[in-house]
């Protein structure tokens, strides 16, 4: 049984009398914010960190005050499947194992774009980089680890679109693309974790809260308007009072994902949607909890095959 810890929780909250020595961590995104943190929390408590940035400079930038730490960091740029798929390659020509790989990276609220591959820049970032990381190092993660799939509240905002994932035919909308994104995390957690529990590995999605990170850079005031539009029109629909979520610290927004990551039960927290360092309900309603569409297996089934068709391989 663990200790029970809540929304005010932090990292060392969480970690408090925890050595993570001879753990292997992969993170992704460590140039800032909530992938910074973790990769500090991690390697505090002694864990090998493998850190992931688009950015080499302005990671080592802001890992200069940790340099005591053992964190490294390779290059990838999620955006673009080649720079992936080479940084992939390089993990597993060096062979090391990982305890635990989190996909923290993201984008939020840019402008209509594209990645080099062509696909909208929240799915093919957020999701479909992720995605293909994760699947081709899955060699080198240790029987009995964690995939840790970083998600968003945002994901109330929106299913997944299997038919226009690309919005080649929709009107695009800065929060619906991230949304529907980041309700594609939590269904990649839910379907690694099918494919992968036989050798007890398990994927894990974690909504880390609204925290005030370089995340928030492409949100406007009127896309900023938008979101809190979406969000009052939907607890209206669902007869939700509940007011604003609450503001969290880089600290606080991390604590769930070291908690599922390092912490959590296995059985507890494998495919399972985690907030607030607990497992989820599942809820048509409220401003917390997963929506049953982000966490139902046929959709999990659906988006993997069309994740493999648009990157064009098999997993």
């Amino acid at each position: 049984m663990t200790t029970s810890f809540d929304g005010r929780s932090t990292t060392e909250d969480v970690l408090a009398g925890i050595d993570l020595s001879g753990t292997s961590v992969l993170v992704t995104g460590v140039s800032s914010g909530l992938g910074l943190e973790t990769a500090r929390a991690a390697a505090t408590h002694g864990a090998t960190v493998v850190g992931i940035a688009r950015d080499l400079d302005k990671a080592r930038r802001a890992l200069e005050p940790l340099d005591d730490l053992d964190i490294e960091v390779v290059a990838c740029e999620l955006a673009s499947l080649a720079s992936v798929r080479a940084a992939a390659d390089a993990l597993v020509s060096r062979g090391e194992v990982f305890d635990v790989v989190i996909a923290n990276a993201g984008v939020m609220n840019c402008p209509f774009g594209q990645t080099a591959d062509g696909f909208e820049t929240h799915f093919g970032t957020n999701h479909l980089g992720h995605f293909v990381l994760v699947n081709r190092i899955a060699p080198l993660i240790r029987d009995g680890g964690r995939v840790i799939s970083l998600t968003s509240l945002a994901h109330h905002a929106a299913d997944i679109d299997l038919d226009d994932p690309g919005f080649e035919t929709e009107s695009y909308s800065p929060f619906l693309a991230y949304g529907r994104s980041k309700t594609a995390t939590v269904l990649f957690a839910v379907e690694l974790d099918r494919r992968l529990r036989s050798k007890g590995v398990r994927g894990i999605a974690v909504q880390p809260g609204g925290i005030r990170t370089p995340l928030l850079r492409h949100t406007t005031p009127e896309v900023m308007q938008e979101m809190l539009q979406q969000v009052h029109s939907h607890r209206r629909t669902n007869g939700s009072h509940d007011g604003p979520p609450a503001v969290k610290t880089v600290e606080q927004g991390a604590a769930t994902t070291v908690w599922a990551a390092f912490v959590a039960g296995a059985e507890e927290v494998g495919g399972r949607y985690c907030e607030d360092c607990h497992v989820a309900e599942v809820t048509e309603s409220g401003s917390d909890g997963a929506r049953p569409y982000a966490v139902d297996p046929e959709r999990a089934r659906a988006l993997w095959a069309k994740s493999e068709e648009l990157v064009g391989e098999r997993f």
